[in-house]
């Protein structure tokens, strides 16, 4: 019996993503991001049991964190920091990924991150030579909506 394995059509290449962010309800198309990734840590907390020899596991709580890479050529970021450093109001806002390859059968999947949070910005930079300026981005967000979901794979 022949089992069942994945296409390689259904890879999603993940050059036709977008990323938006929504700052203050003005929403920007942030096509200067070329890698993002986010994750939700989920804290475990030891449940010490009277009788057994292991300990338990209980789910209590979890993080949001997001990291990406983004061409040095954009303000949005920075005047976020200016505000705080100015009046001490750091900025929340919102960011919101969808990736989509044509070529797959899996379709659409699209995340919002809510209540996003800087843990850093790149104030100034330059290099002299040939290569192009970027700048990597971080923080932390709240809670996620996930609007529009990946198909299951036949034979999942």
């Amino acid at each position: 019996m022949q089992e069942t394995v994945m296409s390689a059509q259904d890879a999603i290449y993940g050059s036709l993503a977008e990323c938006y962010i929504t700052i203050d309800g003005r929403r920007y198309k942030f096509m200067s991001m070329t890698d993002f990734e986010s994750k939700w840590d989920v804290t475990i907390k030891e449940v010490p049991i009277l009788g057994v020899v292991g300990m338990g596991h209980k789910a209590a709580g979890g993080k949001g964190t997001w990291k990406g890479t983004a061409h040095y050529n954009q303000s949005v970021i920075r005047e976020m920091g200016d505000k705080y450093q100015k009046t001490g109001v750091m900025q929340y806002f919102e960011i919101q990924v969808s990736v989509e390859d044509p070529g797959s059968s899996v379709g659409r999947q699209t995340i919002i991150h809510r209540n996003c949070l800087c843990d850093s910005y790149t104030l100034a930079k330059f290099k002299a030579g040939e290569d192009l300026l970027d700048e990597e981005l971080s923080g932390t967000f709240e809670s996620w909506d996930m609007p529009e979901k990946f198909r299951v794979l036949e034979g999942s």
